[in-house]
């Protein structure tokens, strides 16, 4: 499928507005498509208004701290000569906290318009991971939409609407054969030109089928699921963008089980802004909702205005963003040390270096 223009590519006004007339006349915005692990894929125009691939090392960004480390999604700015300068702000940035035992920042896509969460009408439908998308999603500014794919499979999908409009009524959520064109053009309006869509779910939910159908093209592996348990099979292994039919790019992503919060308190509180108004309400501010008397949220659960689930997760999403809210943090002034050690080291080495 050809891309004609940036503004295709997702460039806005956003990005426009960060560059001076001069770097505007000496510099070409290129976006990132794809991350190796010492590779770089973008997409752009050369001076000579040609669609251009690339592939740029990552050497340049080896020495600054991760969160500045160039991530699908990202736009930068190259010469003439087609070599990085310089990494754009970002208008919106989906993080994670390192998978393993690991306490730095993953940082999963940047610049995205809307967030797609994908998951499937069977076993694998899980109200509190969407929530955790959900909360992603609301700490980047970014508007969420569910698709629950496989309704093909399903005799009767109206357990699962009913789930997610009574604990969220306001989220737009469709549900589609990922293989049918009519229920896939149900997502056009978040595809639009210049929009960027990003799917996020765990492994085996639709994704690379939905992803096919969505471009167009059937670039991306998939696999049926397990009869024994619903389960799909994990396809993709990368972060990748793809441009859509419509004029816009829409970004997959491997399934993602541990996608452990961090620096998300906002974002939660706004997935469960009843639970946190409920708490408002309590006679001591610091109410932890147990046996406290006066507690509004405890009076919401006996009153069956409020899931036990909800609050249960409400609170581990809570605990696990400001657990690993620390333990990043704690990780950057470390590495921050370490880089001043490294600095004194060889400017000490070089003051005290023997003449020859």
């Amino acid at each position: 499928m050809s891309i004609t223009s940036l503004h295709a590519l997702g460039w806005s006004h956003f990005f426009q507005a960060q560059l001076t007339l001069e770097t505007f006349e000496s510099t070409l915005p290129f976006r990132v498509a794809s991350v190796q692990r010492n590779l770089l894929e973008c997409l752009g125009f050369d001076t000579q208004g040609q669609l251009q691939r690339l592939a740029l090392a990552t050497y340049p960004w080896r020495q600054v701290a991760p969160e500045q480390h160039p991530t699908v999604g990202d736009w930068l700015l190259l010469d003439k000569n087609l070599e990085p300068l310089q990494l754009l702000e970002r208008k919106t940035l989906i993080q994670r906290r390192s998978a393993g035992r690991e306490s730095g920042l993953q940082l999963i896509a940047a610049n995205i318009d809307t967030l797609l969460v994908v998951s499937s009408c069977n076993e694998e439908f899980n109200l509190n991971r969407i929530e955790r998308y959900l909360a992603l999603a609301a700490e980047a500014g970014i508007g969420a939409v569910v698709a629950l794919t496989k309704k093909d499979l399903c005799p009767d999908t109206s357990p699962y609407l009913e789930a997610l409009h009574h604990n969220h009524p306001g989220l737009p959520v469709e549900t589609v054969n990922a293989t049918a064109a009519q229920d896939v053009a149900r997502l056009a309006m978040w595809c639009a030109s210049g929009q960027t869509i990003a799917l996020l779910g765990s492994s085996g939910v639709g994704k690379s089928t939905l992803t096919n159908s969505l471009t167009g093209e059937y670039g991306q592996e998939t696999a049926p699921i397990r009869a024994k348990d619903s389960k799909g099979r994990h396809t993709t292994t990368s972060r990748s963008l793809h441009p859509l039919p419509g004029g816009g790019v829409l970004l997959d992503t491997p399934g993602m089980r541990e996608l452990q919060m961090v620096d998300c308190e906002a974002g939660v509180q706004s997935v469960f802004a009843d639970v946190a108004q409920l708490a408002a309400q309590c006679r001591f501010h610091d109410c932890q909702h147990v046996t406290e008397p006066g507690c509004a949220v405890r009076g919401a659960l006996e009153s069956g205005r409020l899931e036990q689930r909800r609050l249960d997760n409400y609170r581990k999403l809570l605990a696990e963003q400001a657990h690993n809210s620390g333990s990043v943090a704690e990780k950057r002034q470390q590495e921050r040390a370490l880089g001043r050690f490294y600095k004194q080291a060889k400017e000490s080495h070089r003051r005290f270096k023997p003449q020859e």
